[in-house]
Protein backbone atom coordinates (compact mmCIF):
# COMPACT_ATOMS: atom_id res chain seq x y z
CA UNK A 1 0.00 0.00 0.00
CA UNK A 2 1.19 3.59 -0.90
CA UNK A 3 1.55 6.18 2.54
CA UNK A 4 -0.04 9.39 2.91
CA UNK A 5 1.13 12.56 1.80
CA UNK A 6 0.31 15.07 5.20
CA UNK A 7 -0.04 18.92 3.80
CA UNK A 8 0.80 20.28 7.40
CA UNK A 9 0.62 23.85 8.29
CA UNK A 10 3.19 25.33 10.66
CA UNK A 11 3.43 28.79 12.51
CA UNK A 12 3.65 32.16 11.22
CA UNK A 13 5.37 32.96 13.88
CA UNK A 14 4.39 32.08 17.82
CA UNK A 15 5.38 28.09 17.44
CA UNK A 16 3.16 27.44 20.42
CA UNK A 17 0.45 27.68 17.20
CA UNK A 18 1.44 24.34 16.16
CA UNK A 19 -1.14 22.34 16.13
CA UNK A 20 -1.35 19.05 18.82
CA UNK A 21 -1.98 17.22 15.45
CA UNK A 22 0.73 18.05 13.48
CA UNK A 23 3.00 18.03 16.56
CA UNK A 24 2.05 14.31 16.11
CA UNK A 25 2.05 14.10 12.04
CA UNK A 26 5.61 15.28 11.97
CA UNK A 27 6.69 13.55 14.60
CA UNK A 28 5.39 10.50 12.80
CA UNK A 29 6.10 10.64 9.34
CA UNK A 30 9.10 8.77 7.76
CA UNK A 31 9.83 12.08 5.02
CA UNK A 32 9.41 16.02 5.84
CA UNK A 33 9.69 17.48 2.03
CA UNK A 34 10.58 21.22 3.35
CA UNK A 35 10.80 24.76 1.78
CA UNK A 36 13.80 25.19 3.72
CA UNK A 37 15.39 22.36 5.57
CA UNK A 38 17.20 24.37 7.91
CA UNK A 39 13.93 26.49 8.93
CA UNK A 40 11.95 23.29 9.34
CA UNK A 41 15.52 21.92 10.93
CA UNK A 42 14.34 24.39 13.75
CA UNK A 43 10.75 23.54 14.49
CA UNK A 44 11.41 19.53 14.84
CA UNK A 45 13.72 20.25 16.85
CA UNK A 46 11.21 22.16 18.94
CA UNK A 47 8.98 19.68 19.04
CA UNK A 48 11.76 16.81 19.43
CA UNK A 49 11.11 15.26 16.25
CA UNK A 50 13.98 13.93 13.99
CA UNK A 51 12.27 12.47 10.10
CA UNK A 52 14.54 12.46 7.31
CA UNK A 53 14.33 15.89 5.35
CA UNK A 54 14.04 16.78 1.90
CA UNK A 55 14.20 20.57 0.41
CA UNK A 56 10.98 21.19 -2.04
CA UNK A 57 10.98 24.94 -3.31
CA UNK A 58 9.89 26.59 -6.31
CA UNK A 59 13.27 25.81 -8.42
CA UNK A 60 13.18 22.15 -7.62
CA UNK A 61 10.00 21.13 -7.18
CA UNK A 62 9.57 19.71 -10.75
CA UNK A 63 12.57 17.61 -9.80
CA UNK A 64 11.87 16.80 -6.19
CA UNK A 65 8.47 15.58 -6.55
CA UNK A 66 9.14 12.62 -9.00
CA UNK A 67 11.22 11.32 -5.39
CA UNK A 68 8.58 12.16 -3.23
CA UNK A 69 6.18 9.89 -5.38
CA UNK A 70 8.44 7.37 -5.56
CA UNK A 71 8.91 7.44 -1.69
CA UNK A 72 5.00 7.94 -0.83
CA UNK A 73 4.42 4.65 -3.80
CA UNK A 74 7.06 2.59 -1.47
CA UNK A 75 4.36 2.83 1.56
CA UNK A 76 6.18 6.09 3.31
CA UNK A 77 4.23 8.73 5.04
CA UNK A 78 5.71 12.06 3.90
CA UNK A 79 4.65 15.82 5.21
CA UNK A 80 4.48 18.32 3.47
CA UNK A 81 5.51 21.67 4.54
CA UNK A 82 6.45 25.72 3.88
CA UNK A 83 8.44 28.12 5.95
CA UNK A 84 5.22 29.13 7.51
CA UNK A 85 1.85 28.93 7.42
CA UNK A 86 -0.57 26.51 5.12
CA UNK A 87 1.86 25.16 2.58
CA UNK A 88 0.73 25.81 -1.30
CA UNK A 89 -0.74 29.27 -0.20
CA UNK A 90 1.99 31.90 -1.92
CA UNK A 91 4.29 28.67 -1.28
CA UNK A 92 5.45 25.74 -3.68
CA UNK A 93 3.84 22.44 -3.34
CA UNK A 94 1.03 22.62 -5.64
CA UNK A 95 2.78 20.07 -8.44
CA UNK A 96 3.51 17.44 -5.66
CA UNK A 97 -0.05 17.75 -4.57
CA UNK A 98 -1.18 17.27 -8.23
CA UNK A 99 0.85 14.52 -8.73
CA UNK A 100 0.14 12.86 -5.81
CA UNK A 101 -3.59 12.69 -6.67
CA UNK A 102 -2.91 11.25 -10.24
CA UNK A 103 -1.47 8.67 -8.68
CA UNK A 104 -4.07 7.83 -6.31
CA UNK A 105 -1.96 8.60 -3.19
CA UNK A 106 -3.76 9.74 -0.42
CA UNK A 107 -3.87 13.48 0.63
CA UNK A 108 -4.55 14.50 3.93
CA UNK A 109 -4.77 18.50 5.20
CA UNK A 110 -3.73 19.17 8.58
CA UNK A 111 -5.28 23.10 8.71
CA UNK A 112 -3.56 25.78 11.03
CA UNK A 113 -1.65 28.83 10.63
CA UNK A 114 -2.53 31.29 7.61
CA UNK A 115 -1.43 34.72 7.25
CA UNK A 116 -4.06 35.18 5.09
CA UNK A 117 -6.82 34.16 7.43
CA UNK A 118 -5.27 35.53 10.34
CA UNK A 119 -5.05 38.89 8.64
CA UNK A 120 -9.09 38.44 7.88
CA UNK A 121 -10.07 37.58 11.34
CA UNK A 122 -8.42 40.77 12.38
CA UNK A 123 -9.00 43.50 9.63
CA UNK A 124 -12.53 44.80 10.51
CA UNK A 125 -13.32 44.51 7.08
CA UNK A 126 -16.25 41.93 5.23
CA UNK A 127 -14.61 38.46 4.56
CA UNK A 128 -17.71 36.98 3.21
CA UNK A 129 -16.03 37.27 0.28
CA UNK A 130 -12.45 38.04 -0.45
CA UNK A 131 -9.43 37.82 -3.17
CA UNK A 132 -5.95 36.70 -2.30
CA UNK A 133 -3.46 38.30 -4.46
CA UNK A 134 -0.52 36.98 -3.11
CA UNK A 135 3.03 39.47 -3.10
CA UNK A 136 2.61 42.76 -5.56
CA UNK A 137 4.77 42.79 -8.63
CA UNK A 138 8.23 44.74 -7.06
CA UNK A 139 8.71 46.90 -10.13
CA UNK A 140 6.63 49.87 -10.35
CA UNK A 141 5.09 49.93 -13.29
CA UNK A 142 3.99 46.72 -12.90
CA UNK A 143 2.58 47.06 -9.41
CA UNK A 144 0.63 50.15 -10.63
CA UNK A 145 -0.72 48.69 -14.00
CA UNK A 146 -1.58 45.62 -11.53
CA UNK A 147 -2.87 47.71 -8.92
CA UNK A 148 -5.55 49.35 -11.42
CA UNK A 149 -7.13 46.38 -12.91
CA UNK A 150 -8.13 45.55 -8.93
CA UNK A 151 -9.49 49.29 -8.02
CA UNK A 152 -13.31 47.91 -9.10
CA UNK A 153 -12.67 44.67 -7.34
CA UNK A 154 -15.84 44.40 -4.92
CA UNK A 155 -14.40 41.96 -2.56
CA UNK A 156 -12.12 42.06 0.01
CA UNK A 157 -8.62 42.12 -1.08
CA UNK A 158 -5.86 40.35 0.61
CA UNK A 159 -2.10 40.84 -0.39
CA UNK A 160 1.60 40.48 0.90
CA UNK A 161 4.30 42.82 0.93
CA UNK A 162 7.82 42.58 1.43
CA UNK A 163 9.34 45.20 4.01
CA UNK A 164 11.43 47.42 1.20
CA UNK A 165 8.27 47.65 -0.72
CA UNK A 166 5.55 48.60 2.42
CA UNK A 167 5.88 52.42 1.48
CA UNK A 168 5.81 52.14 -2.31
CA UNK A 169 3.37 49.84 -2.41
CA UNK A 170 1.32 51.80 -0.10
CA UNK A 171 2.26 54.94 -2.42
CA UNK A 172 0.19 53.65 -4.90
CA UNK A 173 -2.47 51.83 -3.51
CA UNK A 174 -3.62 55.44 -2.34
CA UNK A 175 -2.51 56.70 -6.05
CA UNK A 176 -5.15 54.30 -7.55
CA UNK A 177 -7.67 53.53 -4.76
CA UNK A 178 -7.94 56.63 -3.42
CA UNK A 179 -7.02 57.81 0.69
CA UNK A 180 -10.32 56.79 2.19
CA UNK A 181 -10.53 53.57 0.92
CA UNK A 182 -11.09 50.95 4.03
CA UNK A 183 -8.13 49.09 4.40
CA UNK A 184 -5.47 47.32 7.60
CA UNK A 185 -2.23 46.28 7.67
CA UNK A 186 -1.21 43.28 9.69
CA UNK A 187 3.02 43.81 10.70
CA UNK A 188 4.83 40.61 11.97
CA UNK A 189 1.23 38.66 13.45
CA UNK A 190 1.48 36.19 15.94
CA UNK A 191 4.95 37.65 16.47
CA UNK A 192 6.24 39.40 19.56
CA UNK A 193 6.39 42.91 17.62
CA UNK A 194 3.22 42.40 16.29
CA UNK A 195 0.62 45.42 14.90
CA UNK A 196 -2.80 44.96 13.95
CA UNK A 197 -3.83 48.83 12.32
CA UNK A 198 -7.30 49.41 10.61
CA UNK A 199 -7.49 53.22 8.90
CA UNK A 200 -8.07 54.47 5.39
CA UNK A 201 -5.01 53.70 3.05
CA UNK A 202 -3.83 57.40 3.41
CA UNK A 203 -3.27 57.03 7.23
CA UNK A 204 -1.79 54.17 7.09
CA UNK A 205 0.32 55.44 4.63
CA UNK A 206 1.39 58.50 7.03
CA UNK A 207 2.16 56.01 9.31
CA UNK A 208 4.03 53.83 7.53
CA UNK A 209 6.03 57.22 5.99
CA UNK A 210 6.34 58.42 10.00
CA UNK A 211 7.16 55.54 11.31
CA UNK A 212 3.97 54.86 13.57
CA UNK A 213 3.72 51.40 11.58
CA UNK A 214 7.39 49.74 11.94
CA UNK A 215 9.67 49.57 9.09
CA UNK A 216 10.25 46.06 10.23
CA UNK A 217 9.14 42.35 9.67
CA UNK A 218 6.48 40.36 7.40
CA UNK A 219 3.34 42.93 6.03
CA UNK A 220 0.15 41.76 5.12
CA UNK A 221 -2.32 44.36 3.81
CA UNK A 222 -5.93 43.90 3.64
CA UNK A 223 -8.39 46.48 1.73
CA UNK A 224 -12.02 47.00 1.41
CA UNK A 225 -13.80 46.14 -1.89
CA UNK A 226 -14.93 48.44 -4.29
CA UNK A 227 -18.46 50.32 -3.12
CA UNK A 228 -21.22 49.54 -6.59
CA UNK A 229 -20.56 53.19 -7.81
CA UNK A 230 -16.96 53.01 -8.43
CA UNK A 231 -15.37 54.78 -11.09
CA UNK A 232 -12.59 52.67 -12.96
CA UNK A 233 -9.25 54.25 -11.99
CA UNK A 234 -7.57 56.07 -14.37
CA UNK A 235 -4.39 54.41 -15.46
CA UNK A 236 -1.62 56.98 -14.46
CA UNK A 237 1.26 55.79 -16.26
CA UNK A 238 -0.72 55.22 -19.27
CA UNK A 239 -2.12 58.96 -19.10
CA UNK A 240 0.87 60.28 -18.45
CA UNK A 241 2.34 58.60 -21.78
CA UNK A 242 -0.11 59.18 -23.96
CA UNK A 243 0.06 63.15 -23.05
CA UNK A 244 3.26 64.21 -23.10
CA UNK A 245 4.42 63.86 -26.55
CA UNK A 246 1.56 66.42 -27.19
CA UNK A 247 1.99 69.00 -24.13
CA UNK A 248 4.29 70.55 -22.29
CA UNK A 249 5.15 69.08 -18.99
CA UNK A 250 3.23 71.86 -17.03
CA UNK A 251 0.29 71.07 -18.84
CA UNK A 252 0.39 67.50 -18.91
CA UNK A 253 1.02 67.63 -14.62
CA UNK A 254 -2.24 70.05 -14.75
CA UNK A 255 -4.83 67.63 -17.01
CA UNK A 256 -3.12 64.47 -15.42
CA UNK A 257 -3.62 66.03 -11.76
CA UNK A 258 -7.36 66.64 -12.61
CA UNK A 259 -8.45 63.40 -14.10
CA UNK A 260 -6.44 61.56 -11.24
CA UNK A 261 -6.74 63.17 -8.36
CA UNK A 262 -2.93 63.09 -7.33
CA UNK A 263 -0.39 65.92 -6.61
CA UNK A 264 0.44 68.00 -9.31
CA UNK A 265 4.24 68.46 -8.00
CA UNK A 266 4.76 64.55 -8.28
CA UNK A 267 2.92 64.35 -11.66
CA UNK A 268 5.05 67.07 -13.69
CA UNK A 269 8.36 65.20 -12.12
CA UNK A 270 7.49 62.33 -13.57
CA UNK A 271 6.41 64.08 -16.85
CA UNK A 272 9.83 65.59 -17.13
CA UNK A 273 10.99 61.78 -16.93
CA UNK A 274 9.26 61.01 -19.75
CA UNK A 275 10.20 63.92 -21.64
CA UNK A 276 13.68 63.06 -20.74
CA UNK A 277 13.71 59.12 -22.09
Amino acid sequence: MSGTLYVVATPIGNLDDLTPRARETLASVDLVAAEDTRHTRGLLSHIGADPALMALHEHNEERALHRLIEALENGKDVALVSDAGTPLVSDPGYRLVRAAHEQAIRVVPLPGASAVTAALSVAGLPTDRFCFEGFAPSRRAARRKWLAALAAEPRTIVLYESVHRIGDCLADLVDIFGTEREAFIGRELTKMHEQCVHAPLGVLQRSVDEGEIVGKGEFVIVVAGASKNHEPAVDTDRLLELLTPHLGARDVARIAAELTGEKKNALYQRALELKRD
